[in-house]
């Protein structure tokens, strides 16, 4: 990872990014949980269930710090930013019930406090809420930007449930459903902050694609917490294969050692019927063969576009420090 710090601690990297637009990023937070509160006992249980997860708010802090660098945040950039974080926040609640997942980052997710149906339906009023949210901000660019971005997610989702049932294994399979499951997101937190702020047709492209690349740094590295065991992070080692999901350390050493016999258990992996033990025998396997070195090559791959961004499309200081912090926490997060 030598492109990035060496030196690297979560807090003051936290501190950094927050520093430029600390009261916007407050006002974001009362927003939020005022959108997600509500009187009626079962759903008002279960939003206040939600909010506790609370988070380093990663997402609306790039709409706020995309807004501020091409204008002012305004009320706009906020609306934006809450529908956006409530739609990411519906589909988790209802990815964990495709999934069947009892725990999201380490906390007991919604359907496994409830249960299903529950967790379904307060998916779908979280949703409602989010069009509700961006539909206050009057921009039709925005709103058209939300409605794509659920599809985009939800054709994520079927592209790789699809993939489940291909016994091919395909490394650009794996950066198609990567994009759309979770760098679009990124990418559209961004290019909404540009649009909050009136931000031209360039601008606003070259905002999506930094937030298009930040996004796969995001979950390449989400992908690599997979080969080791962390309480921080929330999940056992080798989770992503239990799922039926062949991520890229181990895609890598696939294509590249080419062992039948993990060509056997990646298969069992795709079909739902592998083991611990044989799980465990292919973490090792892409350990040993390059799989992670190989991950975090591709990570620098995307920081570097990512830079280009900071280099040509940020003027002020703060605001450069920030994104410069932002993209080392989002390559080197421990969680």
């Amino acid at each position: 990872m030598s492109n990035f710090v060496s030196n690297f601690n979560t807090m003051d990297h936290l501190t950094s990014i927050r520093q430029p637009i600390e009261s916007e990023l407050a006002e974001f937070v009362r927003l939020f949980d005022e959108s997600l509160s509500h009187t009626d006992g079962l759903l008002s249980d279960t939003l206040q269930h939600i909010r506790k997860r609370g988070g380093k708010r990663m997402r609306p802090i790039l709409t706020l710090l995309m807004a501020k660098n091409l204008g002012e945040i305004n009320l706009t950039t906020q609306y934006a930013a809450v529908g956006l974080e409530l739609l990411h926040t519906a589909s988790l609640v209802h990815d964990d019930v495709v999934d069947e997942s009892g725990e999201r980052r380490g906390q007991p997710s919604v359907n496994a406090s409830f249960n299903n149906k529950v967790a379904v339906l307060v998916g779908d009023y979280i949703l409602s809420t989010a069009l509700y949210y961006v539909s206050r901000t009057g921009n039709t660019q925005i709103i058209t930007s939300l409605a794509q971005l659920g599809q985009t997610l939800s054709s994520g989702e079927l592209l790789q449930m699809n993939n489940f049932k291909d016994e091919g294994i395909s490394e650009e399979v794996y950066y198609q459903v990567i994009n759309k499951k979770t760098a679009s997101l990124f990418a559209t937190c961004a290019q909404n902050g540009a649009l909050s702020v009136g931000a031209s047709t360039e601008e606003v492209k070259a905002a999506f694609d930094f937030g298009l690349a930040i996004g796969m740094i995001f979950q390449i590295r989400d992908d690599i917490f997979d080969y080791f065991d962390s309480k921080e992070i929330g999940k056992p080692t080798g989770n992503d294969m239990a799922e039926g999901k062949l991520t890229l350390p181990v895609i890598y050493a696939l294509k590249n050692a080419g062992y039948e016999s993990m060509y056997r258990l990646a298969k069992k992996v795709k079909n739902g019927t592998i083991n611990s033990d044989e799980i465990a025998v292919l973490v090792d396997f892409a350990k040993v063969n390059g799989g992670i070195e190989y991950a975090e090559k591709r990570m620098n791959d995307f920081s570097e576009q990512a830079k280009k961004y900071i280099d040509f499309h940020v003027k002020q200081s703060d605001i450069r420090d920030a994104l410069t912090h932002y993209l080392e926490f989002v390559a080197l997060r421990k969680n």
